[in-house]
């Protein structure tokens, strides 16, 4: 939702009489919890309060943690809800507006007080999602016409929420690496990775069938992995932040025709994404199997100091996020490839991470306010089947 300038110049008040009440006095790190979220909801981030960005960027955790087995921020969450409710009952009750951090999400919620509460009119709070619209009892009787009002209000926030927001701000379409691929222009073309199978599900099962083989069982390419169904989830709520939309395909259903006018998003490496394999820019990092049909990254061109072959040693894995030249030279590609699908995943997070996208624009440089073409090597951490968190060890421009 947009604020103007003289909301968030109230909210701000208020969380600022908020971290300097005696609630939070002695809390200096529940102050700064609290400070963190509503940055980013008036700044309209809401990527930016996930709880792994929380535990980084405010408990200085390290990027990638297992939130799953630290729970700091769903802890300190509690405790802030708490020293808030209790502000606004007691040294804050006078406040017009009060905060409210929704279970579920640690995004923030202003609420104006209805009249009873502070004197003040009831007006429609400002909400940070659309899942949290609340509507506040009333200490007395409610004319026909507040009620009137009330669900008029409430229905026309609805239909708000429900149709597509405009012309909404977001940091995201001025991004250096991401900002082509959310241009109005033409949605890009987010290509999956969908390999042959052979045998029946139903029968005896399904069995990759390596790249080249032949075989006479029947063949099935309806599937794709796990990694990729999770990034194209993960890619979808990063368009739906920012208004934006895409053309999804499997990689055997691309046409070039279609696909060379477009930006182009890659998912799953080019020995299951046949539409990758086809692409005539050569990269520089390039998955490869074995005599054995293991995977590992060849280095084609290794910088001093590099080696020529990165392989895994059966706990972490390799993946690639490359920014390359698109097939004509107002377009873009974007691809993201893993030894497992886990990698591909693994490394759509990392791009869509905004420290680790900074990171990368960073070391890329920049030419007209976007990224240089580049393609970084990721190191990923993997602990049952999941990808932790994943650092750069190589990086070459191109």
């Amino acid at each position: 939702m947009k604020f103007s300038p003289e909301e968030i110049e109230q909210y701000r008040g208020v969380t600022e009489r908020v971290s300097n009440g005696s609630q939070l006095a002695a809390s200096p790190k529940l102050r700064e919890f609290l400070n963190y979220i509503v940055d980013c909801a008036l700044r309209e981030c809401p990527e930016e309060a996930s709880e792994q960005q929380i535990g980084v960027n405010v408990f200085g955790r390290k990027p990638g943690y297992n939130s799953s087995e630290d729970s700091i921020v769903r802890s300190q969450a509690r405790l802030l809800r708490q020293k808030l409710a209790s502000f606004f009952k007691e040294e804050g009750a006078s406040e017009p507006i009060t905060i409210e951090i929704p279970k579920g999400h640690y995004l923030p919620v202003f609420k104006k007080r209805l009249i009873g509460e502070t004197g003040l009119p009831a007006v429609a709070s400002a909400l940070s999602l659309p899942s949290t619209v609340i509507a506040p009892e009333s200490r007395g009787r409610i004319s026909l016409g507040i009620i009137f009002i009330l669900v008029a209000l409430v229905a026309g926030l609805a239909l708000g929420y429900a149709l597509p927001r405009r012309g909404v701000a977001s940091a995201q379409l001025h991004d250096p690496l991401w900002a082509p691929f959310l241009s109005q222009d033409q949605p890009p073309l987010v290509i999956y990775s969908n390999p042959i199978f052979r045998g029946a599900p139903l029968k005896d099962g399904l069995r990759l069938l390596p790249p080249g083989t032949v075989s006479d069982a029947p063949e099935d390419d309806t599937y794709t992995g796990t990694g990729e169904a999770q990034a194209i989830y993960t890619l979808t709520r990063f368009f739906d932040r920012a208004n934006r939309d895409f053309v999804l395909k499997r990689s055997r259903l691309v046409t070039w025709d279609d696909a060379k006018s477009r930006n182009l998003v890659f998912l799953g490496a080019a020995t299951q994404n046949t539409a990758l394999a086809e692409l005539p820019t050569a990269t520089q990092f390039v998955i490869r199997l074995d005599e054995n049909a293991h995977g590992y990254v060849s280095n084609e061109h290794p910088l001093a100091g590099e080696p020529h072959e990165y392989a895994t040693d059966g706990t972490d894995e390799y993946a690639i996020v490359a920014l390359l030249p698109g097939l004509e030279s107002s377009t873009r590609i974007l691809a993201f490839t893993g030894l497992t699908t886990v990698g591909t995943q693994s490394a759509v997070e990392f791009a869509l991470d905004p420290m680790h996208r900074a990171d990368l624009a960073k070391r890329a440089g920049l030419d007209h306010n976007l990224a240089r073409p580049f393609e970084a090597l990721l190191r990923v951490h993997v602990r049952r089947n999941v990808g932790l968190n994943a650092e750069i060890v190589a990086f070459h421009t191109r």
